[in-house]
């Protein structure tokens, strides 16, 4: 029984100290991000930049911002709700606090479960997905150009919580589809990425669709739905949000997230 509890006792001190190293890990990358990216909140939104646009674009801005808007600089995001590690896993529940620049496109996540922890990352044009189980045994490190323009991927759908980041400027350009229908181009770093959106008949985007790796050699359509429009801190966001690969045989949803906070212009951790 002593030699049980004292290896016991040991592996809880390891798990500790794993989590403690993941902590301090997770802090200096969050750190650099926000040192890469510069304030711009003092630019303010206005509707004569949405003068000559699509129609439902038009609507969605007139929606979800105000006119003398400041820009959104930098972004703090929590999270509850479940995750699948696979297409044909179980849901386990997962609680993520998430942190994004907009002057540099950027952002990190960090997704806990009982048994995982997970990083997402776009950082200095950098994707990168680190998987940690039970905070100590990395069991996923994924990097390289496909990464680089998945985690990009990422962070422009979820702009939508960042929407002063969708106004068109040198980099995002808007086109008109129909009255419920449009399509931005992205242009950054070697990347030239396009999402189709859909709007409801308020002007509120329900759902983005785009082109990501699923794995390192294909493509496949990726979609973002998101609903529960609230007023967070003067701007409109959905809450609610479920990610799903659109296959042959059907859509796969693997992840569903409650936002529970947003914070703007505040570059620290939680």
């Amino acid at each position: 029984m002593i030699a049980i509890s004292i290896i016991l006792g040991i592996l809880i001190l390891v798990l500790i100290a794993g989590k403690y190293r993941l902590s301090i890990q997770f802090k200096k990358e969050v750190h650099e991000l926000f040192g890469d990216s510069k304030n711009i909140s003092s630019r303010t939104f206005s509707y004569a930049q949405i003068s000559g646009l699509p129609e439902p674009v038009q609507r969605y801005f007139k929606r979800v911002l105000q006119n003398g808007q400041p820009y959104i600089s930098y972004v703090r995001i929590k999270h509850d709700g479940t995750f699948k590690t696979g297409l044909d896993k179980p849901w386990v529940k997962i609680l993520g606090e998430q942190y994004a620049t907009t002057d540099k496109p950027g952002f990190i996540w960090k997704g806990s479960t009982t048994l995982f922890t997970a990083r997402d990352m776009y950082i200095k044009n950098q994707g990168r997905l680190v998987v940690s189980l039970f905070g100590l045994l990395p069991i996923v490190n994924g990097k390289g150009k496909n990464f680089n323009q998945g985690e990009l991927l990422r962070w422009l759908g979820e702009s939508v919580l960042y929407p002063t980041n969708l106004l068109p400027s040198q980099s995002l350009k808007w086109s008109a589809i129909d009255q419920h229908t449009a399509q931005f181009t992205f242009n950054h770093d070697s990347f030239s990425l396009v999402y189709m959106v859909t709007f409801n008949d308020v002007g509120e985007i329900i759902q983005l669709q785009t082109k990501r790796y699923m794995d390192q050699d294909h493509l496949e359509s990726w979609v973002i739905k998101m609903a529960n429009y609230k007023e967070i801190n003067h701007v409109l966001v959905p809450t609610n949000f479920d990610v799903l690969w659109r296959l042959r045989g059907g859509d796969f949803s693997y992840a569903r997230f409650n936002i529970t906070k947003v914070e703007y212009n505040n570059p620290t951790l939680f």
